[in-house]
């Protein structure tokens, strides 16, 4: 019976080819293990271990690092958004609030002075009502003792002509109508509020980025 050799089994040679003379042709490149060093030998391996640890621990960190930072930025990218609207929904309530504690104290002073925006207007319109011969004064409750202290503000205001007052029931508090001979100028407490809330909303649309804009020449 005949034994075969593993497969993977080498025959020996000699790596070293000497020529005719005996002289080296071509050297063997196998080094035996060096089983032996010096003091100096080993503290150079050890502090190239060292370096070479340190090395791939700073690399390790450094990936960790960049991991951690994408890591950071995506969870940022995704409640932005909701923080956005969260801010944006403060904003809009706070708005809201305010707006009605305004139209409260605005009532309020309204019925402690209702004439109050007349007077108002009337000292703004002096220049442009002084050279009329006559206003007329649209509003409701326009009592005798109403009538005088309107009267008595058209002259500090420089209005010397006549003062006509019309009674009219359908307005509301504080809201009136003045006419003279070239212009005319009204208030209604109400729309001025609506006005208000719509330049508001408009305002904190513009900083959702989703405004429109107010009709050419809205004003308060």
């Amino acid at each position: 019976m005949t034994d075969h050799a593993p497969l993977n089994a080498r025959p020996f040679s000699f790596d070293t080819e000497f020529d005719g003379s005996g002289s080296v042709v071509r050297a063997s490149d196998f080094r035996p293990t060096k089983r032996a060093y010096m003091p100096s030998e080993v503290e150079a391996l050890v502090a190239q271990a060292r370096f070479e640890a340190r090395e791939a621990a700073l690399a390790e960190a450094a990936s960790i690092e960049a991991m951690a930072v994408a890591a950071i930025g995506q969870a940022m990218g995704q409640a932005i958004p909701a923080l956005a609207h969260v801010a944006q929904t403060h904003r809009e309530q706070s708005a809201a609030l305010a707006l009605a504690a305004a139209r409260v104290i605005a009532a309020a002073a309204l019925e402690r002075l209702p004439i109050g925006p007349l007077q108002s207007a009337l000292e703004t319109l002096g220049q442009e009502i002084d050279g009329s011969p006559r206003l007329v004064v649209r509003a409701s409750g326009l009592a005798p003792a109403v009538q005088e202290k309107i009267q008595a503000v058209c002259v500090d205001a420089g209005f010397t002509g006549m003062v006509a007052f019309r009674e009219d029931p359908g307005l509301p508090l504080a809201a009136f109508q003045l006419e003279w001979a070239d212009g005319r100028a009204d208030f209604d407490p109400e729309a001025a509020a609506e006005r208000i809330s719509t330049a508001l909303t408009n305002a904190l649309a513009a900083e959702a980025g989703h405004a429109e804009s107010l009709p050419h020449g809205s004003d308060f």
